[in-house]
């Protein structure tokens, strides 16, 4: 039975520890490089990329011995214990951690690894071919590790571009996912922490806060809580920002993704805007008939600041920026509510904190909405309500940036508290129903680790992907984005680590074996060696300066950007290739 990592933090690297740490509790993570059986004590040397600690475990502790006994060479494990000097004549002068040892208290068993074709640790090299096809074993290596780091920008990615081979006609190198797996193919590696300033290319639809070619902020660790990934992320941009001349605090306020839906109607909300207030209450139960508005829905009422009177044109000029989902309904004319019931008026406008001239929309489910869906109790939002909080969330941003002239809430004050308004959104749903596929699809990239306490959720519908009704509805994800000024900087996850569960994960999303072996063959087996607990995330270094400069788009601060149809106007690209060069790799182009 393999553990999880839970709250369980790493205290030291296993090549860091001296003499001066004896009798200090430890707590060291990595790979199984040699276990040792004498009988009643067992001589466990655990690896990571700074070196080789000797662990050694009593038979007195029973079960952790036991424990103990079924480890293998790569198995990946947490050893919780005391660090202890070791007698006079069992020092090893050849290790610099040869003074010491870790007696355990505890041994969590994070991952189990098949027999490697080669060890880390073996002197004689096996053949090329072995080495690279198993690559991540290779880099677990201590010669590779110090080449790599010597080298230190690491695995560079053309990403979501088809890229034919010359060599190979007819075959292209088409990646999607190829920085993200081998960001982890380096975690499977050994090196432990990751870190690339990148150039990257993705081609997708183009806006304001997107390009083509972009650069990105790339970090990945190992045995991190995703605490440790939001650590290093508001260090970084504290640093950022004060290259900049602006200084932020941290740390960064936490929301979970349903909270933030219930708020703001968006994953990356703006915090300069008020937030949603539920107005539901303020009605009486005719009034709500009469305004045909669904009493088992939230009446949302929308507060933008200090837009003044408006005009009958303008009140009529709302109705068209409303898009409805979901049977959602608008109340442009809070005065005309007011004259008709001015009790719920009057208690909207207290609760929502109104002031002289503040603009009050309300948005509200159609009493023809059909029932609402049961969900577990950490779901705090439902299918029904979800649309009417997206439809009022759109509103609210369209609104607030239609009169942003009025209430000044997007000027800059000189404050960085007021100015930058950062968040963490967290707990994002796992799965997402597609309504035209009719079945549940993955809401991040495949390789995001759900929740330990989810797991059973995760096993109860892995068989019921078609099923809209399925506990996978309720599955949350160890994902999280940092958000700022209603701007997503930069999206991560803690990743599945773990062979079994990745195959759960393939099997909800209703691929088959042979189609998950095709697609990630290669990484479905790296995981089966050893792979520790990892995560990280990936921000966008265009948008930061966006936002910092208060430029309005990418394109303001990217040196030679393209256009919304991603043309480079001034190099006249992208163009036609002759028909030589398409002979030579082997494209055909359709008329």
């Amino acid at each position: 039975m393999l553990d999880f990592l839970g709250d369980l933090q790493r205290s030291h690297m296993c090549g860091t520890l001296r003499a001066s740490d004896a009798d200090k509790k430890a707590v060291l993570m990595g790979w199984v490089n040699k276990r040792r059986d004498h009988g009643s004590l067992l001589f466990i040397d655990l690896r990571d990329r700074t070196g080789v600690t000797q662990v050694v475990v009593n038979a007195e502790k029973a079960a952790i011995h036991q424990k103990a006994e079924t480890l293998r060479n790569e198995y990946v494990i947490a050893a919780i214990g005391t660090v202890k000097l070791r007698d006079a004549n069992t020092v090893n002068p050849n290790m610099l951690t040869g003074e010491v040892e870790l007696v355990a208290d505890d041994i969590r068993i994070l991952n189990e690894s098949k027999l490697p074709p080669f060890l880390p640790s073996d002197t004689a090299l096996t053949n090329e071919e072995t080495r690279l096809k198993y690559r991540y074993i290779d880099l677990r290596r201590d010669a590779m590790q110090f080449n790599i780091e010597t080298r230190h920008n690491v695995a560079k990615a053309i990403r979501d571009y088809l890229v034919p081979s010359r060599v190979q006609p007819g075959t292209f190198y088409a990646l999607p996912q190829s920085p993200q797996m081998f960001k982890q193919i380096l975690m499977i590696s050994g090196f432990d922490k990751y870190f690339q300033i990148v150039r990257c290319f993705r081609d997708e639809d183009l806006r304001a806060d997107r390009q083509p070619e972009f650069t990105q902020i790339d970090l990945e660790m190992s045995y991190p809580q995703p605490e440790t990934v939001w650590g290093v992320v508001e260090g970084f941009l504290k640093a950022a920002f004060h290259a900049a001349g602006e200084e932020i605090a941290t740390s960064f306020p936490r929301m979970d993704y349903d909270e933030a839906i219930r708020q703001y109607g968006i994953d990356k909300p703006d915090l300069r805007i008020p937030p949603f207030t539920d107005a539901l209450d303020c009605f009486k139960a005719e009034n709500l008939q009469e305004l045909a508005i669904n009493p088992n829905l939230p009446v949302i009422a929308i507060r933008i600041p200090k837009v003044g009177e408006l005009s009958r044109k303008e009140r009529d000029d709302i109705k068209p920026m409303f898009h409805s989902k979901g049977g959602a309904r608008v109340y442009e004319d809070f005065k005309r509510i007011g004259n008709k019931y001015p009790d719920a008026a009057a208690a909207i406008s207290k609760k929502t904190g109104t002031e002289e001239g503040d603009l009050i929309v309300l948005v509200a489910g159609s009493a023809q909405a059909g029932p609402q869906t049961a969900l577990p109790a950490h779901r705090k939002v439902t299918p029904a309500e979800l649309a009417i909080y997206a439809s009022a969330g759109l509103l609210r941003l369209a609104l607030a940036q239609k009169y942003a002239d009025r209430h000044g809430i997007f000027k800059k004050t000189g404050d960085p508290a007021k100015d930058y308004r950062f968040l963490w959104v967290t707990n994002f749903p796992m799965f997402e129903w597609d309504e035209s596929e009719k079945q549940w699809m993955a809401a991040h990239h495949p390789f995001t680790s759900p929740h330990e306490q989810d797991m059973g959720l995760l096993e109860q519908g892995v068989d019921s992907v078609n099923d809209p009704n399925s506990t996978l509805s309720a599955v949350r994800a160890l994902a999280y984005d940092v958000v700022l000024n209603g701007t997503e900087l930069g999206s991560g996850s803690i990743r599945i680590h773990r062979q079994d569960i990745q195959a759960k994960i393939f099997k909800a999303l209703g691929m088959t074996d042979e189609v998950a072996k095709k697609r990630f063959g290669f990484f479905l087996e790296a995981l089966e060696y050893g792979t520790p607990p990892h995560g990280g995330i990936a921000l966008g270094l265009d948008r930061i300066v966006m936002i910092l400069a208060g430029a309005e788009s990418l394109r303001e601060v990217i040196p030679f950007p393209k256009t919304a149809r991603a043309v480079d106007l001034m190099c006249d690209a992208p163009t036609p290739v002759d028909e030589r060069q398409l002979r030579e790799l082997g494209i055909s182009i359709k008329k």
